[in-house]
């Protein structure tokens, strides 16, 4: 049958593209399916590659301290650049592999039928074996806040924003309100990020989030936490948001960084019995199966852990169990965390809290970016490498950095922490040889100072 097919994904990011190529290579007939017409979903076209170029491209415009001609709208249009080169090229994959594109949105009818709202406005059904729904999630908006409000923005409006403000609100400060932060002070634009909570970012390791505190402040955003909104009132000129406290904030935007909701309402989900929480997310089982075995789930619109690179190793385990009808592998214990604020963070394993809740013995070793060479050279000395290691058996338990360059240099931690045995050992970093000057040399300055600290605590 022309639209019968071996296996139907649901959604273009990187869960579905992870489970369309791998059931392709494995020589199924596969169709991916996506309401939005431009592959890649929202990571390509509306967050991680947006966002995270946007950062880019406002880090460069500071540190060349170029910002009389800069504004948002430039940063803009170096992301769109950036967003078209990685649609060409996720694009390319499912032309070289063969998988159909359809282009509409997609709703149940049974277990192995949708039927699809074309672009074109036509309705089609299409047939498979199986279905991966790797939909994703949207900014959550409350129901007493305004978005049809222009003033009003969320981390997907933000991107078709026409001004150059002058200042903004963050609404939440989690790791989208924190980038933002950022983005939008390295224009020198004013900002006030509000925090429910009473620090940043609270599963970091608390010292991480206090250097992220201090150099937020040192950059000029202002910081409110333990702070609820009570009431938001836009008009032509800006935008008011009355806190509980009696607090009236005034800017000229208010952006919405609070909450996410998984794009599971359209499915018809409900007639096949699969279950959603609260957020929207669809509970599926440890191979990522919904209540009904045929259709599986992958990416943020299961929830946890809601990162791009997670959701395409799920995609790839969902479609090892299709192909094969078991899949060995699963998400590894500890994924590494990249946040692109300035500076850059990038976390790993436990963090202190976490050892001292446990009362598990630990070490810390330290390296600061000013004494290393290769960040003296680049000018780039803001930041820190911390490692997290046993007492006794020198077993790394977790690896936190902030400072240029974060997001790479924590995968050689994440390399040795995910090892077993004497090969997870803090041994390894003092004993390897580092290219040198390199950042990476870090870790042999952060091994030996807590190796030092061991040592020193043997000799009292």
């Amino acid at each position: 049958m022309k639209n019968h097919y071996d296996v139907i994904v649901i959604g273009s990011g990187p869960g579905g593209e992870g489970a369309a190529m791998k059931c392709a290579k494995e020589g199924l007939r596969v169709a991916m399916c996506d309401y939005f017409s431009m592959i890649g979903g929202s990571a390509t076209h509306k967050s991680t590659i947006p966002s995270k170029a946007l950062r880019h491209a406002s880090q460069l415009l500071y540190e060349s301290n170029s910002l009389e001609e800069a504004n948002f709208q430039s940063l803009l249009r170096k992301a769109e650049i950036v967003i078209q080169q990685q649609f060409n090229l996720r694009k390319s994959f499912y032309e070289r592999n063969l998988v159909d594109i359809i282009d509409g949105q997609a709703k149940f009818i049974d277990a192995n039928t949708i039927s699809v709202k074309l672009s074109t406005g036509a309705e089609e059904t299409y047939s498979a074996n199986y279905f991966v729904i790797a939909t994703g999630s949207r900014p959550y908006h409350p129901v007493d806040v305004d978005f049809k409000n222009p003033r009003i923005l969320d981390s997907e409006t933000i991107l078709g924003l026409k001004d150059n403000p002058r200042s903004i609100t963050i609404y939440g400060a989690g790791v989208i309100g924190c980038e933002y932060a950022s983005i939008f002070r390295g224009l020198r634009i004013k900002v006030n990020l509000i925090n429910t909570r009473n620090k940043l970012l609270a599963f970091l390791d608390d010292e991480i989030i206090d250097a992220l505190s201090y150099h937020l402040r040192e950059n000029g955003v202002i910081l409110r936490h333990n702070e609820e909104y009570e009431k938001v009132v836009a008009d032509e000129k800006g935008v008011t948001v009355y806190l509980k406290s009696n607090k009236e904030i005034r800017t000229d935007y208010l952006l919405w960084a609070q909450g996410r909701t998984g794009n599971s309402d359209k499915l018809g989900l409900e007639g096949l019995g699969i279950k959603t929480n609260t957020q929207g997310s669809i509970v599926v089982n440890e191979v990522n199966q919904t209540a009904v075995q045929n259709i599986y789930a992958v990416g943020d619109i299961v929830g946890f852990p809601n990162l791009a690179s997670a959701s395409y190793d799920q995609g790839r385990f969902a479609a090892t169990h299709i192909v094969f009808g078991k899949c060995e592998h699963q998400l590894v214990e500890f994924i590494p965390i990249g946040i692109y604020t300035i500076p850059e963070i990038s976390s790993v394993g436990y963090t202190e809290e976490q050892l001292t809740k446990e009362k598990i013995p630990y070490e810390v070793g330290h390296s600061f970016f000013k004494h290393l060479a290769r960040a003296q050279i680049t000018g780039k000395t803001t930041g820190m490498l911390k490692i997290l290691f046993h007492r006794e058996t020198l077993q790394i338990l977790g690896v936190h950095c902030f400072g240029n360059g974060a997001a790479e240099i924590i995968h050689i931690g994440q390399a040795i922490i995910s090892q077993k045995g004497e090969a997870n050992s803090l041994m390894y970093f003092i004993n390897t040889t580092f290219n040198y000057p390199t950042m990476a040399e870090a870790y042999r300055v952060a091994a030996l100072n807590g190796i030092n600290r061991v040592h020193n605590l043997k000799k009292n």
